[in-house]
């Protein structure tokens, strides 16, 4: 009994490893897995008691579930025959992609990191870079929303930072699922995005499997009344101009839709405008066909670069914040209501004649969001300066037009929030930034365009160009 075994040293560690595996799988990790399952649900307790709309259950289910369910549905399922008839491979091989598809877009939201870290990250960013200002068209209307319907915010696209500046701005009311494209699917970013309950889009993919899952996946989340951010543009606008709405989404989620019995679908439409869009010449450069495309060590490079510029220019007490990101919500529009006042129902019409009446419902929903998209002091001195871009102007001259073009926007109804007491200094402010941006240049203490920035001046211009008269020669590129 008191013999004594000896091992070799790399057995002995392999035990040792082994062993260490054991208590972890069996003891630390379920233990760390209770705890922070405990401070998770504390945060969905708490956040529910101040949301207007709160966390579903379908948002709480394991992810694994989701997976099984939607991998699984009856549609998908036909999906699966028919691509393994179509391409003659064992059915087993069309279910496993259909599998792989399943995981790529599901989500696994995590409350505590969308509201303890992703809220804090998205408040600090948006409001170390912008003065951030919020409106709402009809307060009235959109506080009386049912809170057990499913909320689709409906935008316009100006930039990659739409995502955080209305995730926090909404983040008092509910927690948003947005379609993320795959740009963002790289780690360990993927892997924060799809916690804060975005799923991951292939857009323009004409793969019809995948083309199933994705869209059972976003009846079964409006279905459970998930609150849901689409952009209808279906991407970023590049001339500044708002753009035609893509139908893809609306027809995933109304093609199935039966207002009598399904969750009602309430859409609100936000409207987004920036004083300066952090990727304005990139998203320009992409106009041009002819241009050399830009390698990944460049991007990389000129980001760093314009980070560390401003970094520099904190340190130096010279920062300045890129002026004004204003978001406005609009007047919600319940798509029970459109049925009834309009006597279809999406899901008893043919393909042709559903796309056309989802066309309608999506040209209406475009033009509330034209309604309530901020005008902001930068984009309107560059209409300005377009407008008299052949004339020198001094800096008074140009902010008396720049008030008159203000009066007359009101007149239209046009959403803007500059106080007359304060107008003097903000378009002084938003005067300052164009200098320094180079947009305009000076002469003898006179201004006009610059003519190499025009191209700049008229994208700006192009975000409120839906508000100039008829009688007007609306500015494009």
């Amino acid at each position: 009994m008191d013999s004594t075994i000896t091992l070799p040293v790399w057995l002995a560690v392999l035990l040792a490893l082994l062993s260490l595996a054991l208590l972890l799988d069996r003891v630390l990790i379920p233990s760390v897995r209770w705890y922070l399952r405990r401070r998770i649900n504390r945060v969905i307790d708490e956040v529910n008691t101040r949301l207007d709309i709160e966390v579903r259950p379908f948002q709480l289910t394991r992810r694994q579930i989701l997976i099984d369910q939607l991998s699984h549905d009856e549609k998908v399922a036909s999906a699966v025959i028919d691509l393994a008839r179509e391409r003659d491979m064992p059915r087993e091989v069309a279910q496993a992609k259909a599998n792989a598809y399943a995981k790529e877009i599901v989500p696994s939201f995590n409350a505590y990191v969308y509201f303890r870290v992703g809220y804090w990250i998205a408040k600090r960013i948006a409001r170390l870079i912008y003065r951030v200002r919020v409106g709402f068209h009809d307060a009235d209307r959109l506080a009386s929303v049912n809170p057990d319907a499913s909320v689709v915010f409906v935008m316009n696209h100006r930039s990659n930072m739409d995502y955080i500046l209305v995730a926090f701005l909404a983040a008092e009311k509910t927690a948003l699922s947005y379609a993320v494209g795959e740009w963002a699917r790289i780690w360990p970013l993927q892997t924060l995005i799809r916690a804060m309950g975005a799923f991951f889009v292939r857009r323009g993919s004409d793969n019809a499997l995948y083309r199933r899952v994705l869209e059972r996946y976003v009846q079964m989340a409006t279905r459970a009344g998930v609150s849901q951010a689409v952009f209808l543009e279906g991407g970023l606008s590049r001339d500044g101009a708002m753009r035609e709405p893509k139908l893809g989404f609306l027809d995933y989620m109304l093609r199935d839709y039966h207002p009598e019995n399904d969750r009602e679908i309430v859409f609100v439409p936000v409207g987004i405008n920036y004083d300066r869009v952090v990727e304005d010449r990139s998203l320009l450069r992409r106009l041009d066909r002819d241009a050399e495309k830009r390698s990944t060590g460049f991007v990389i490079k000129t980001t760093l670069g314009f980070i560390f510029k401003q970094l520099m220019l904190s340190r130096r007490e010279r920062w300045r914040r890129f002026g004004y990101a204003s978001v406005n919500f609009g007047k919600p529009l319940s798509v029970q209501d459109w049925c009834r006042d309009k006597g279809i129902e999406f899901s008893r019409l043919e393909q042709e004649a559903r796309f056309k009446e989802v066309g309608r419902l999506a040209d209406t929903l475009m033009g509330r969001i034209a309604e309530v998209v901020p005008v902001l002091p930068v984009p309107l001195l560059a209409s300005v300066a377009l407008e008299h871009r052949d004339d020198w102007k001094s800096a008074l001259a140009i902010k008396a037009c720049a008030i008159e073009k203000i009066e007359q926007l009101r007149k239209q109804g046009a959403p803007i929030r500059i106080s007359p007491c304060a107008c003097e200094s903000v378009l002084s402010n938003a005067l300052t930034t164009l200098c320094a941006r180079k947009m305009l240049e000076q002469r003898d203490g006179l201004l006009r365009a610059a003519p190499d920035a025009e191209e700049v001046l008229t994208y700006y211009a192009n975000s409120i160009s839906h508000w100039q008269r008829p009688a007007d020669a609306a500015i494009g590129l």
